[in-house]
């Protein structure tokens, strides 16, 4: 059906129901109904529709589920609905903004769970109808709430007695207190999950330690739920059996869970090593639309890393991958690679503190190439080098939706910082978050990184801690940093930054709105400086870290010259020194061209 043709038949149906209905249902559809094509005829909407471009070719594509925006939107248009002057507000009387806001939220949850509950269970192609109920659902509670609005001012309304209690789909047992799950405890514990017609889609097993006769309990009621569930947590389920006995649960568990078709799979925090990766064989293999993969602290060795990469079957849907802490090394991320490769989807994806060294870094950033629609990345703690980097700047050049990038503890270098600059400013408009502490970065490849950040106009959260950047550096950052109105953190800590590079920072930040703290810790930064950076935040001392692990009489190699001007007088040390600095700094910027790291 076309997104047209679609029109069309609502507006027949939109006669068969009320008013009210008529104007909500109409609000869903213009929040689907923003179409924009490109030169080559692709379709951007906030959500999948099936509609003709200008050629007259056809798009298959869904309308269900909506996109955050499109939800968020409608929750705005019901807000309206709620507080505004129309024929129902002038009939019952209408809402605050503040109490429509909130009634029109639980109102569009409400409504959104009952629509996607039937779409699960009997999915209709393009998603049409759990369209139309979502909006029939909406406009019945809209016209609910307002029949309930009491004719006293002074009686505040129950929103539960409007909305109808929507069934339980989340079963979390990770929430009681940490201990060994037996037989007994195992039976009272499932009990929900044995109440027939129950609609529990997403199971937590997590914080709980299951044994073989918890696990024969557990067995059969999963098993049984198999069909239902879409989201499955077993993350930290055997702590603290012994291998032969948590080998036989994990086994028990992939038997009664194969054939599901999950979503969502975390096996985090049970240190599989590949004899656990394997006992979960059975589940692994049977699953063909994994969203969310995540085996983090799980031992994962180059063994292991292979295992995984043998067992999924197919990883075509696949948009979270994460291997956090564990002891992959290189030809465990050259595996790890392969999967990556066969993950177009791929929009979270996280090999942090995995031991991975330069060559098995450059398999992995050739094969992130490959995933166009990659928006956080995190690759802290590795030893990648300048080497990776490089590789790693090509296949950043591609990533357009990149919003978070954590590269800190890399080993990457002036060289690697500068490529994987470069290949940021000309990327990922809408960076957010960009950690690069810890990888040996001086002054040198400063002007490139400001280059970079610079050109970040939605950076909320910048960590360059840990790095030999030193005054030079700070202020270029510094500069860089004026325009930025989304900014909340920045990390400089530990960069041999004396009282001028500090000065600058703090008066960069210090009245953006919403910023909440800078960390300039562990430099060098003179009894002065200390006292004048509490001057600067004395209206607001918390957007300030604590500077107890400063050194005002640190030294570097390259500080003799530093030196003199702190052992002079305090024009020298402050305002001289920084009239200086900044004099430099643009002709610094516009001398400096970008090496291309490509």
């Amino acid at each position: 059906m076309s997104f047209y043709e679609l029109e069309k038949a609502w507006n027949e149906d939109f006669k068969a129901i009320n008013m009210l209905n008529l104007i909500v249902s109409k609000k869903v559809l213009m929040c689907y109904s923003a179409v924009k094509w490109n030169a080559s005829g692709e379709c951007f909407l906030p959500m999948d529709a099936t509609a003709p471009n200008s050629q007259g070719r056809p798009f298959s594509i869904k309308l269900w589920p909506p996109s955050e925006n499109t939800r968020k939107m409608l929750v705005e248009r019901m807000t309206n609905n709620l507080s505004s002057p129309t024929i129902f507000t002038r009939k019952y009387r209408s809402l605050s903004k503040e109490d429509a806001a909130k009634n029109a939220e639980q109102i569009e949850d409400a409504a959104f769970t009952m629509a996607n509950q039937d779409y699960e269970k009997k999915p209709d192609g393009d998603g049409s109808f759990a369209v139309q109920l979502y909006a029939k659902e909406c406009s019945k509670l809209i016209l609910e709430i307002l029949k309930k609005i009491p004719k006293s001012e002074d009686k505040e309304i129950s929103i539960s007695e409007a909305v109808p209690a929507v069934q339980e789909t989340f079963f979390d047992i990770s929430k009681g207190t940490r201990a060994f799950i037996e037989a007994e405890e195992a039976q009272e514990l499932l009990k929900p999950l044995k109440e027939p017609g129950n609609s529990y889609s997403k199971i937590c097993f997590s914080n709980r330690s299951f044994g073989i006769d918890g696990a024969r309990i557990a067995g059969p009621i999963l098993a049984s739920l198999k069909d239902q569930l879409k989201e499955v947590d077993l993350s930290d389920f055997v702590a603290g059996r012994i291998e032969a006995e948590a080998l036989d649960v994990m086994n028990m568990f992939s038997e009664a869970l194969e054939g599901s078709n999950l979503k969502f799979l975390n096996l985090s925090d049970n240190a599989l090593g590949e004899k656990g990766v394997r006992a979960f064989g059975k589940l692994l293999q049977s699953q063909t639309n994994l969203e969310e993969l995540l085996l983090m602290n799980d031992g994962i060795s180059k063994e292991a890393a292979r295992a995984v990469n043998e067992l999924v079957p197919s990883t075509e849907k696949l948009k979270v991958l994460q291997f956090h802490n564990n002891m992959t090394g290189d030809e465990g991320a050259v595996a790890i690679a392969e999967i990556v490769k066969r993950s177009p989807l791929l929009e979270d994806f996280r090999c942090s503190s995995t031991r991975v060294g330069s060559e098995g870094g450059s398999a992995l950033c050739e094969a992130l190439g490959m995933c166009s629609h990659l928006k956080k990345l995190d690759l802290r703690d590795n030893m990648f080098g300048p080497e990776a980097a490089l590789v790693l700047s090509k296949a950043l050049n591609k990533h357009e939706n990149l919003t978070e990038v954590y590269l800190s503890y890399l080993n990457l270098k002036d060289e690697g910082a500068i490529a994987i600059s470069n290949a940021l400013k000309d990327s990922a408009p809408s960076l957010s978050v960009l950690e690069m502490a810890g990888n040996d970065i001086t002054a040198e490849a400063a002007p490139v990184i400001a280059s970079c950040i610079a050109a970040k106009k939605l950076l909320s959260k910048l960590s360059l801690g840990e790095n030999e950047l030193k005054d030079d550096g700070a202020i270029q950052i510094a500069k860089a940093l004026q325009g930025h109105s989304h900014l909340i953190e920045v990390d400089m800590n530990t960069n041999a930054i004396r009282r001028a590079g500090a000065r600058v920072l703090a008066q960069t930040v210090l009245n953006k709105d919403g910023f909440k703290l800078l960390n300039v810790d562990a430099n060098f930064i003179s009894e002065e400086g200390v006292d004048e950076l509490k001057e600067i935040f004395k209206k607001s001392p918390e957007m300030i870290a604590s500077l107890e692990d400063n050194d005002p009489e640190g030294e570097d190699d390259d500080s003799e010259e530093e030196e003199e001007k702190e052992s002079g007088d305090e024009g020298k040390d402050g305002e001289d020194e920084l009239e200086s600095k900044l004099k430099n700094l643009d002709v610094k910027q516009d001398e400096s061209h970008a090496p291309d790291s490509n």
